[in-house]
């Protein structure tokens, strides 16, 4: 019988520093997909604040309490990042946890680095806010955290972000005449 070793959606591939930036993999824990059934959101977001403490954000936005999160997603869509996989009346839910790779990007050029990942203006996102855009040619959730950036994206596509984001990183540095660190 073979016997398998988890690993995670980056292992091998991160920390990677360079110049005034840092990217590292972020575990995410346990992430429970929420969409309310129509007409069902404000019912969805009582149960929620009752059960874990936290309802549901407002658009573009993710709210907090200890090491639970509620992120807005999409139309129509959060994630609950907590302990335990979520069942939420009112709602489809799916476990997540194994399909997404989530990267904090951080250091003083972070948000140069994001300019020339993301065709949004990342500099005037707000710490607490969430975007679903792009970074390169892929989907993304994009969390501005106190320390960064927090990258989510389908974990086949983590080696290709780690790829482009050390690029562009590499690039940021070398205009800034630093030099890269592992």
């Amino acid at each position: 019988m073979v016997d398998l070793t988890p690993k995670s959606p980056c292992a091998g591939l991160l920390p990677f520093v360079c110049g005034r930036v840092q990217l590292t993999e972020n575990d995410p824990g346990v992430i429970t997909s929420v969409a309310p059934f129509a007409g069902k959101n404000d019912a969805v977001s009582v149960h929620l604040a009752e059960a874990i403490g936290v309802g549901l954000p407002e658009t573009g936005s993710f709210d907090a309490k200890g090491e639970i999160q509620v992120i807005w997603a999409g139309q129509g869509q959060y994630f609950i990042r907590a302990g335990q996989s979520q069942s939420v009346p009112g709602s489809a839910t799916t476990d997540q946890s194994d399909a997404w790779a989530c990267v904090l990007l951080q250091g003083e050029d972070a948000a140069d680095v994001m300019a020339r990942l993301c065709p949004l203006d990342l500099r005037r996102m707000a710490e607490g806010h969430v975007a679903r855009s792009l970074i390169g040619h892929m989907n993304a959730v994009i969390l501005r955290r106190e320390i960064g950036f927090e990258i989510m994206v389908f974990r086949s596509m983590a080696k290709t972000l780690v790829h482009e984001v050390s690029a562009v990183m590499r690039s940021v540095a070398a205009q800034r005449g630093a030099t890269q660190k592992r």
